[in-house]
């Protein structure tokens, strides 16, 4: 049986995956466009803030209170890919996709839960 201390080494070298998903709601097509550093995780956490009623994004909460978790899912968008990790920063290069993607997507309104960005000029 590994050390704990072999364990914690083992999870510290591990590496998630990274990128954007999307939460989509089966009965009206809306979707909810986030960006995380485990995607592998993301699902289960949202699930859980939404089963438990606490998810922070109303809307949502809302229409999984009335269309329940079985007319919701999860599908990855896109994985990032680092190339060399010291080099890349992968909060900017996630936000910059996740940006991307929000203006592809449009997930705001009628087509989804995100709220737009109030542009700053200045």
């Amino acid at each position: 049986m590994k050390t704990r201390k072999e364990l914690k080494e083992e999870y510290r070298q591990k590496i998630f995956r990274m990128g954007v998903f999307k939460i989509v709601n089966n009965t009206n097509g809306k979707i909810f466009l986030g960006s995380t550093t485990d995607l592998d995780a993301a699902w289960n956490s949202h699930r859980f803030r939404l089963k438990a009623g606490l998810h922070e994004n109303t809307a949502l909460q809302n229409d999984w209170n009335k269309s329940g978790a079985e007319n919701f899912a999860y599908e990855i968008v896109e994985v990032i890919e680092l190339k060399n990790e010291a080099e890349t920063d992968p909060g900017r290069e996630l936000k910059a996709l996740e940006e991307l993607l929000m203006d592809e997507l449009k997930p705001f309104g009628e087509n989804g839960y995100n709220r737009k960005k109030s542009s700053k000029h200045g």
